[in-house]
């Protein structure tokens, strides 16, 4: 029996392995989210901090709010997110695809009435 427990043990310990690494699939960390309406405006950026669960759950904070209703989708060879924040006007819909290390993003103020686009890369 001790032998099974054993072998079970390490039959198990790949997938557990493996799902801790798809869990966060590059996500997990700190970021600085560059948030100018043109590339040409001075430099105006917020932090993000995001962590993602094995069941693909995001949490974390962005633009001093906690992330709320936040899931991590990965289809068509991009693993994306998408997150809500909120502030006095309203609530605030966050998706963003991770590209070649950066995350490609845009956020929607329902109450503000804008969408940006934005990039977020990784803090040091």
């Amino acid at each position: 029996m001790k032998l099974v427990g054993a072998i079970l043990g390490f039959v198990s310990l790949p997938v557990s392995v493996a799902a801790l690494a798809q869990a966060d699939d590059g996500l997990t960390g700190e970021w600085s989210v560059d948030l100018r309406l043109s590339l040409d405006d001075a430099p105006y950026a917020q932090p993000m901090e995001i962590a993602v669960d094995g069941d693909g759950v995001v949490t974390g904070r962005f633009y001093g709010s906690p992330i709320e209703a936040g899931k991590r989708g990965t289809a068509q060879g991009r693993t994306c997110i998408a997150f809500r924040t909120r502030d006095n006007s309203g609530p605030y819909q966050h998706s963003a695809c991770l590209v070649d290390g950066k995350l490609v993003g845009q956020s929607w103020s329902e109450g503000r009435g804008f969408v940006n686009p934005w990039t977020a890369e990784r803090k040091n």
